[in-house]
């Protein structure tokens, strides 16, 4: 599928559910959540028939996300059925690690793909003050057990936050010097919490300048995983793996960008920071036949556009949706 600007669209994040193990700073306020109704979030029956019209318009790359995706019951099916949807080629995950250690190798035998991990820091400390649990142990326990499952080239995604990780840059970027994983840090986006935190962005050229200054030249790295996200790769000399960067606010990368997003409500999102999309849960319940509801996202995703304006955006226009309601 393509929209207005020539993009083909080839990639949907699907978040299963609001609900998280953690309370990271950034992404969910400190008292917690207002626990969605079970009826008011996508069956996985919904979410399949969903897939299929996403499939049929040239989807091939399906991420789940959350809140915390290995929270909900029945993941593990649900990600068999999305693997035998025709046309789907490639169904990832994104989670916080805190339930790897239990669920590693059920992903691994569900015909997961690979997996993201978000990890911020290795200090304690730091850790519980951003996540507000003390769960670190778990969540290095669940990377050492990807490795024993068979999972390769793990991404590892860090937040680089002034004050709070600076140190700790250095420490995850090494995680990928003895293995083959891709340490990526991404710039905090002012999405939900991070308006109201008083959480501060490190720009990804002061990371650079610190990892160079760490381990010397970064050297450009291929990326050839098939349906490339937005990540530039490098690799220091030694490394097995490679480090990423994924600028959105000072290099724009909107022009390339091939994704859409569904909420756990069914809410077709068309950009991260925008409003704009479709409500594709009232259309499903109202009982739409699969040819009219493909026929819907397709006219909704030419709509997508053109660019995500973080710093100029009218409110009117602006996503009020918390992170965890988003799915990243």
């Amino acid at each position: 599928m393509y929209d207005n600007f020539g993009r083909r669209i080839e990639y949907v994040r699907i978040s299963v559910t609001d609900l998280c193990n953690l309370r990271c700073r950034y992404c969910m306020p400190e008292e917690g959540v207002s626990k969605l109704h079970h009826e008011d979030i996508l069956s996985y029956e919904e979410i399949l028939r969903l897939v299929h019209c996403f499939a049929r318009l040239g989807a091939r790359k399906i991420r789940l996300t959350g809140g915390e995706p290995l929270v909900r019951p029945g993941i593990l099916e649900l990600i068999k059925a999305i693997k035998r949807i025709p046309g789907i080629e490639i169904v990832v995950l994104t989670t916080n690690g805190v339930l790897l250690p239990q669920m590693a190798g059920k992903l691994k035998a569900a015909g997961l793909d690979y997996i993201n991990v978000s990890l911020d820091t290795l200090d304690e400390a730091a850790f519980f003050h951003l996540t507000r649990r003390r769960e670190l142990p778990a969540v290095r326990e669940g990377l050492q057990a990807l490795k024993e499952a068979g999972f390769r080239h793990t991404r590892i995604n860090c937040v680089p936050l002034r004050g709070i990780n600076e140190a700790d840059i250095p420490k995850l970027a090494e995680l990928a010097r003895e293995e083959e994983v891709n340490v990526r840090f991404i710039e905090l986006m002012p999405v939900g919490c991070a308006y109201e935190t008083g959480l501060e962005r490190i720009p990804m050229a002061e990371v650079r300048q610190l990892l160079q200054k760490s381990f010397g030249k970064l050297h450009e790295a291929e990326n050839r995983e098939s349906l490339r996200g937005p990540a530039e790769y490098v690799r220091p000399a030694g490394f097995k793996g490679k480090i990423g960067f994924i600028d959105a606010m000072e290099h724009k990368f909107c022009s390339s960008c091939n994704r859409l997003r569904l909420t756990a409500e069914g809410f077709l999102k068309l950009c991260l920071h925008s409003s704009a999309g479709l409500d594709l849960r009232t259309l499903l319940r109202q009982g739409m036949a699969e040819d009219d509801l493909t026929e819907a996202i397709a006219k909704a995703v030419r709509k997508k556009p053109a660019e995500h304006l973080f710093s100029a955006i009218e409110q009117a226009e602006r996503d009020s949706r918390y992170m965890y309601k988003v799915g990243g």
